[in-house]
C-alpha cells in the first residue's frame, strides 16, 4: 500500500532535515538508529496505512505546532467520540429495562394461561381419549366401507346388469350383453382367490352364483343365435358382426356351440334344398318365390346343358356359400379355436374332439352338410339323365363334364366332401353307361356283318365309330387332365371304342382275296389314322396302326411288282436267271444262258418287244390296280417302290446277259474263229448274235420311262 502522496513528502523531507544534522559526530549514533528504525517500518500494514489517510483527510500540514498538537487532537476526538457512545448505550439501556418489564409481564399471563390450560386438561381427559377411540373406528368403517364397495363393484353385479344376461325374453343380444358376459367370467375366474381363504363359503357362493349367470346367459345366447339363424338373409347368408361375435363367444361352449352349426347346417341344408328345386322348377316349396331366371327344366333340353346348368347352378351357390361363412370361420377361426380350447377345459366330460379346431376344415365341413340335400337331388336327376339316352357320346361327355366338377369341388371342398363323393358315383354311372352302350353296339354290328363296300372304302359303321371317336376325343381334350397321363387314361376308351371296330374291319377282310383285302385294310387304318394323329397322346396307338399298315403295303408292293414282272415279260426271264442270281455261281456257267428256252433269239426278241409294249402304259396300269386305295400319295409310294424293285430285277437280267456276251467272245477269241461272213462263216455255221443285241434296252431307260 502507498501512503498519502503529501503527507508523505512532507514527512521524507523531515527525514532529509534529520539526516542533515545526524551528520554530527556527537549524534550520529542516535540518529543512525532512528532511522534504520524508521526506515525498517512498513507502510503496508492496515493501521499505518489507516493513520495515514486520516492524516491526509484532516489536511494537516507537516509543522512543528501541527506535530506537538497532533496527539493533542487524537486524544480529543477520541474522548469524544466514547462519550457519545455511551449517551448511545445509556438509551439502549433504558430500552432494555422496558423490554424486561414487559417480558416479565409476559411471563406472569403465560403461567396463569398454563394453569387454566392443566386445570381444563385434567377435566376433558376422558372426553378426548373416547374422542380418539371414535376416530379410529370412524377410519376402521371408512376402510371397510371402501373394501366393501370396491368388493360390490368387482364381484357384485347390479339389478339391470344381471337383467342383460338372464332375461331370456329379450329379444335381441347387444354390445352390452357381452361386456356383462365378459364381467361375469373375469367374477368367476377371480372367485378362486377367495377360495383361497379360511372361510371359503363367500368364494363358493359367489362362484356358484356366477357359474348359474354363466349357464343362463349362454342358454340365452344360444337360443337366440338360432332365431337369428332361422331369419338370416337366404339369398345372401353373410354373418352380421354380431352374430359372429355370438358366435365366438358361444365357442366356449363346445357342445352349444355344436348344436349351432347343427341347427344352422340343417336350416341351409332345407333352404339350399327349396333354391334347388326352385331354379329347376321355377317354384318353392316353402317360400312361393319367383327365381331370377327362367327355370332350368323349361330351357334346358338337351341332358348336357341341363346336366351342366344343374352342377354350375351347385358350384355358384357352393361359392357363394363358402364366401358367406369364410369370415366366421377364417377371419375369426383362432378366436374361435381358443374358444373351444377353454370350453375343453371347462367341460371336460363332455364327448368332443380333442383334435385342434381347423377353420379351414370346420368351413368345408359345414358347406358340405348345407349341400347334402342338393347332391341327393342332383343325383336323382343325373342318374335319371343318363339312364334315358342311349347315345355312347353323350353319356361320355356327361361323364367328363361331371369330371370337370368333380375336381373342382375337390378343391373347393376337399377330397373327402359328400358333393364330391356324389359327383364320383355319377361319373362312375356315366362311364357305366357308356362301356354297355358300346358294347351293344359292337354286338349288333358284328351279327350283322355281311361284305365289304365294292368300293373297299371303310364301311359305314367304322366312319360312324370314327364319328364317335373323334367327339369323344375333342371331348376328352378339354377335359382337366395332366397331359403325362392322357395316354394311359384313354387307353381303356380306345379299348371299348375303337378296337372292336377295328377288329370288325379285320374279319370283314378275311372275306376279300388279296391285294383287295390289304386295300381295304389300308383303307381303314388310313381313316382311323387321320383321326387320331392330331392328338399327341395317342402316339402309341398311331405307331400300332403304322405297323400294321406296313404289312399290307409290303404285300401291296409285291402284287405291283408281280404285275410289273408279268406285263413287261421279265418274269419268264427272272425264272430262267434264278439259278445264276447265287453270288458264289461260276462265271463259266453263265455261257448256258444262251442255250435256255428263255434266252433264244426268238424268246429273247419276243420278250424285247413284250417290255417296249408294255413301257409307255405300265405306271397308268399300276395306278389302276390301287385305285380304290384311299391315299394316292400312298398308292404312288407303293408304286413307286414296286418300280424300283422292277428296276433292280432288269439291272440283274441286264448284267447277266452283259456277262454272257462278254464270256461268250473271250471264248471265240481263243477259239480262233476270227473269221465272220454276214450271218454264216465259210464252214456253213450260223454267225453268234450277242444277247443284248436282241434285249437292247438298258436300266437307264427303264427307270426314265418310269418315273
Amino acid at each position: 500500500m502507498t501512503a498519502t502522496p503529501g503527507y508523505s513528502s512532507d514527512v521524507l523531507d523531515g527525514y532529509d532535515d534529520k539526516l542533515a544534522i545526524s551528520s554530527l559526530p556527537q549524534r550520529s549514533n542516535a540518529l543512525s538508529n532512528k532511522i534504520t528504525s524508521v526506515l525498517s517500518a512498513s507502510y503496508v500494514d492496515s493501521e499505518i496505512r489507516e493513520a495515514l489517510r486520516t492524516l491526509d483527510e484532516k489536511g494537516i500540514q507537516n509543522t512543528s505546532e501541527a506535530r506537538r498538537r497532533l496527539r493533542l487532537d487524537v486524544q480529543k476526538e477520541v474522548i469524544e467520540c466514547n462519550g457519545e457512545i455511551i449517551r448511545e448505550f445509556g438509551l439502549v439501556a433504558e430500552r432494555l429495562k422496558r423490554i424486561g418489564t414487559t417480558i416479565t409481564g409476559l411471563n406472569i399471563y403465560c403461567e396463569e394461561t398454563r394453569q387454566h390450560v392443566s386445570a381444563a386438561s385434567r377435566e376433558n381427559a376422558l372426553v378426548l381419549e373416547e374422542a380418539s377411540v371414535l376416530l379410529v373406528r370412524k377410519r376402521d368403517l371408512e376402510t371397510e366401507k371402501q373394501l366393501l364397495e370396491a368388493f360390490n363393484k368387482h364381484f357384485i353385479l347390479s339389478e339391470d346388469e344381471s337383467i342383460v344376461l338372464t332375461d331370456l325374453s329379450a329379444p335381441t343380444v347387444y354390445d352390452e350383453f357381452f361386456t356383462v358376459l365378459k364381467r361375469v367370467k373375469q367374477i368367476h375366474t377371480d372367485c378362486q382367490v377367495l377360495l383361497g381363504n379360511e372361510n371359503q363359503s363367500l368364494g363358493l357362493e359367489l362362484m356358484d352364483q356366477s357359474s348359474r349367470t354363466l349357464n343362463t346367459a349362454y342358454q340365452k345366447l344360444y337360443r337366440w343365435i338360432q332365431r337369428e339363424f332361422k331369419t338370416l338373409n337366404l339369398e345372401n347368408p353373410r354373418i352380421s358382426s354380431i352374430i359372429r361375435r355370438a358366435l365366438r363367444v358361444l365357442a366356449e361352449r363346445p357342445t352349444l356351440f355344436q348344436s349351432c352349426l347343427d341347427f344352422f347346417g340343417e336350416a341351409r341344408e332345407h333352404v339350399l334344398t327349396d333354391a334347388f328345386y326352385s331354379a329347376l322348377t321355377g317354384s318353392s316349396t316353402e317360400h312361393n318365390q319367383t327365381p331370377m331366371t327362367k327355370p332350368i327344366e323349361f330351357y334346358a333340353h338337351d341332358p348336357l346343358r341341363y346336366i351342366g346348368d344343374m352342377l354350375a347352378w351347385t358350384h355358384s351357390t357352393t361359392v357363394s356359400e363358402h364366401e358367406a361363412l369364410e369370415s366366421l370361420f377364417i377371419s375369426d377361426g383362432d378366436e374361435i379355436a381358443k374358444g373351444i380350447q377353454a370350453g375343453r377345459e371347462s367341460e371336460p366330460w363332455s364327448v368332443i374332439d380333442d383334435e385342434a379346431f381347423d377353420g379351414r376344415r370346420a368351413l368345408d365341413e359345414l358347406v358340405n352338410r348345407n349341400l347334402a340335400g342338393v347332391a341327393r337331388g342332383i343325383r336323382q336327376r343325373v342318374e335319371q339323365a343318363i339312364q334315358n339316352h342311349e347315345n355312347p357320346v353323350l353319356a361320355f361327355k356327361i361323364a367328363n363334364l361331371i369330371n370337370f366338377y368333380r375336381l373342382t369341388f375337390a378343391r373347393l371342398l376337399g377330397p373327402d366332401s359328400k358333393i364330391r363323393e356324389t359327383l364320383s358315383a355319377l361319373e362312375e354311372s356315366a362311364f357305366r353307361q357308356f362301356r354297355s352302350l358300346i358294347k351293344d353296339n359292337v354286338k349288333s354290328i358284328q351279327a350283322d356283318l355281311n361284305h365289304p363296300p365294292p368300293t373297299l372304302h371303310a364301311p359305314d359303321f367304322f366312319n360312324e365309330a370314327l364319328a364317335q371317336i373323334t367327339a369323344l376325343l375333342k371331348t376328352y381334350q378339354s377335359a382337366l387332365i395332366p397331359t403325362s397321363s392322357r395316354a394311359a387314361d384313354f387307353q381303356p376308351i380306345l379299348t371299348e371304342a375303337f378296337s372292336p371296330y377295328l377288329e370288325s374291319c379285320e374279319t370283314l377282310a378275311q372275306n376279300l382275296e388279296p391285294p383287295a383285302s390289304d386295300i381295304f385294310l389300308l383303307n381303314c387304318y388310313l381313316a382311323a389314322e387321320s383321326i387320331l394323329s392330331p392328338y399327341d397322346f395317342l402316339a402309341d396307338e398311331i405307331s400300332n396302326l403304322e405297323s400294321r399298315m406296313e404289312s399290307h403295303i409290303s404285300t401291296l408292293v409285291s402284287e405291283q411288282l408281280a404285275f410289273f414282272r408279268h406285263t413287261s415279260g421279265l418274269h419268264s426271264l427272272l425264272v430262267a436267271l434264278a439259278p445264276f442270281a447265287e453270288p458264289d455261281t461260276p462265271p463259266e456257267s453263265l455261257l448256258t444262258i444262251p442255250s435256255l428256252p428263255s434266252f433264244n433269239p426268238d424268246s429273247l426278241s419276243a420278250a424285247s418287244q413284250k417290255l417296249d409294249a408294255f413301257l409307255p402304259s405300265a405306271l397308268m396300269d399300276a395306278t389302276e390296280n390301287l385305285k380304290d386305295l384311299g391315299s394316292a400319295k400312298l398308292a404312288g409310294e407303293i408304286t413307286a417302290e414296286a418300280v424300283e424293285r422292277l428296276c433292280s430285277d432288269f439291272e440283274f437280267i441286264e448284267g447277266r446277259l452283259a456277262a454272257a456276251d462278254e464270256l461268250r467272245e473271250e471264248k471265240e477269241a481263243k477259239e480262233g474263229s476270227d473269221d465272220e461272213e454276214g450271218e454264216e462263216n465259210e464252214d456253213g455255221k450260223a454267225q453268234i448274235v450277242p444277247l443284248r443285241a436282241l434285249f437292247p434296252r438298258t436300266s437307264g431307260e427303264i427307270r426314265v420311262l418310269l418315273s
